[in-house]
């Protein structure tokens, strides 16, 4: 099932990094992608897609971190509940187990 975010974003990222249709297959060639311009054509303007593993490489050049909310997969209501600063805090927690207990202490939480 095609989804027709995916045209339309990566048409917006390349011309927001100023690449040509050119550079992008140069940029994608250095990445061990060859691609033809006319296929970045036809995935801009929605006729075919690239696999997963091309759409995380194009990602990565374009500087794409929230994949799933750049393309349209996760809910609007998603980006209401935590903040771009909220969701930070939450990963920082998680990737510091060595401090939660202290945070729990510090925001008067209690452990379960």
């Amino acid at each position: 099932m095609k989804n027709p975010n995916i045209a339309k974003v990566l048409k917006a990222y390349r011309k927001l990094n100023k690449y040509t249709v050119v550079d992008l297959a140069v940029k994608l060639d250095e990445h061990k992608l060859q691609v033809a311009p006319k296929t970045i054509y036809s995935w801009e303007n929605g006729t075919t897609q690239p696999d997963a593993d091309t759409l995380l490489i194009l990602c990565k050049i374009y500087h794409i971190e929230n994949i799933l909310g750049t393309f349209g997969y996760t809910s609007p209501m998603d980006e209401l509940f935590l903040s771009k600063e909220e969701r930070n805090l939450v990963l920082q927690y998680r990737n510091h187990p060595e401090m939660q207990v202290a945070v729990k202490k510090l925001l008067e939480i209690e452990s379960q």
